[in-house]
């Protein structure tokens, strides 16, 4: 395919890389370069595997700085948070260096004999990434994909392409053999759809959008691919009154402007108990309005810009003139994808910005009266991805926590992701689960054998 791909960095929209764009033939031969490597990789003694692993580990952890610079300019990401994110790409590596290993099974018995079972790799794995978070989540597949036994073809997003393919050349250079990793740059609609049509390719795993990952469930069905989608989120922070509502307060906006909004884990609809709401507004203000906003690779910066000018005019049909913006922070002059962090209230629970996923530096502050409405509320959406509790009544936040459809919550924070617990969707955020000691079984079939002991 002779056409190039020009990757814009979003802090400056200057040109930052200039890349062949692939397409299904490219695309095609990746799947049949993962295919060869195949039985020699799946075939390694676990222990060899993991070793592997291992000194990929190593040399990811050597490159640190050179990956967070990249994902920082890449993807407009604060340099903080983009040595955060690639400190934790390492730590998914190095979480799942130990898997091969650990892929255990069972003894079973039966009548006239045993059975066992085993942990196979399915084959090749088509991976599709997203945008937001490059490496991150790439790390999130291809670690227990590899671990698994299994090849992979990863495609990452046009936008933000830069450190899966530094991965895949440090990959090469710590040992991995040819074949094993693949990266197509291409469109999703080329080259993504031809993954997920490809008799080849045995999974697919996607994070995007709910109606692109509804698309892919509904293409992977016709050859009946394994499938784990980690798709959008309307998350709620819910804040009750009898909280630390001035904490809850200050942690409320990097549940939601972290990497400028640009989360599918973004509480962006909070949830406060109507007789604690002024005073949470008034603890939420200077916590907004102080937020650093700028240069990804100045090192007081806490937000950066959005990804895109199509995405900066997304975010912004959201928050129209007459939008009720209880109040904002302020962002550069001059060039770049810019949105301020924005909150509004009141919001009627009816509008787009308090229903839909923004994808950016929004948040709706809306009122709420008892435990009951509050489920209530937090449930009243297609997605179920995150969402967190605020209460000092430890019987009330689990109980709170049980009711909400969700398949990650926490109680007085806003933390959704840790390397050793599960990670993924309820609803239309999703199905199958990343990440924790489970991982590799997405990557995997079972088998059992059965084998004949009682003599004639």
């Amino acid at each position: 395919m002779s056409e190039t791909l020009t990757v814009l960095e979003p802090a400056t929209e200057a040109p930052l890389a200039t890349l062949p764009r692939a397409g299904v033939e490219e695309t095609d031969a990746a799947v049949a370069r993962a295919a060869e490597a195949l039985p020699a990789w799946r075939g390694l003694a676990p222990g060899t595997r993991a070793g592997i692993l291992r000194d990929l580990t190593a040399a990811l952890d050597a490159h640190h700085e050179e990956l967070a610079v990249l994902e920082a300019r890449n993807a407009g990401k604060p340099i903080g948070a983009a040595r955060g994110e690639i400190g934790g790409a390492i730590a998914t590596f190095r979480y799942f260096a130990a898997a091969p290993e650990r892929l255990l099974g069972d003894t079973i018995p039966v009548d006239g004999g045993v059975a066992m079972t085993f942990r196979e790799p399915i084959g090749v794995v088509g991976l599709i990434t997203p945008w937001n978070f490059p490496l991150a989540i790439a790390s999130w597949k291809l670690a227990p994909a590899l671990a698994a036994g299994n090849t992979v073809v990863l495609k990452p997003a046009e936008l933000t392409p830069l450190t899966a393919l530094r991965f895949a050349e440090i990959a090469a250079e710590a040992g991995l053999p040819d074949g094993v990793v693949n990266v197509v740059v291409g469109p999703g609609r080329t080259c993504g759809q031809r993954l997920v049509e490809h008799p080849g390719v045995g999974k697919i795993a996607f994070t995007g959008s709910t109606e692109v990952g509804a698309g892919i469930a509904a293409a992977a069905a016709r050859t009946i691919k394994r499938v784990t989608l980690e798709l959008g989120g309307k998350s709620a922070n819910v804040v009750f009154a009898d909280a630390d509502v001035e904490a809850a307060a200050a942690a409320a906006p990097w549940a939601v402007f972290d990497n400028a909004g640009q989360d599918c884990c973004a509480r962006s609809r909070i949830l406060v108990e109507a007789s604690a709401v002024e005073r949470f507004l008034a603890a939420l203000e200077p916590a907004v309005t102080s937020i650093r906003v700028g240069d990804p690779l100045d090192e007081a910066t806490e937000m950066g810009p959005l990804i895109s000018a199509g995405q900066r005019e997304s975010v912004a049909a959201f928050v129209p003139e007459d939008a009720p913006v209880a109040f904002r922070g302020s962002v550069p002059d001059g060039p770049g994808h810019w949105f301020p962090p924005t909150v509004l209230h009141p919001v009627d629970r009816a509008d787009p910005a308090a229903t839909e996923e923004i994808f950016g530096p929004v948040a709706c502050v809306i009122p709420f009266t008892g435990e009951a409405e509050a489920i209530r509320l937090a449930n009243d959406t297609i997605y179920g991805l995150s969402g967190s509790v605020w209460t000092r009544d430890g019987a009330k936040a689990l109980r709170v926590a049980r009711a909400l459809e969700s398949g990650n919550l926490s109680i007085n924070s806003n933390s959704s992701v840790r390397v050793t617990t599960p990670f993924g969707g309820f609803k239309q955020s999703g199905y199958g689960r990343e990440l924790g000691p489970h991982a590799t079984d997405a990557y995997t079939e079972v088998k059992t054998i059965y084998y004949r002991t009682q003599e004639d």
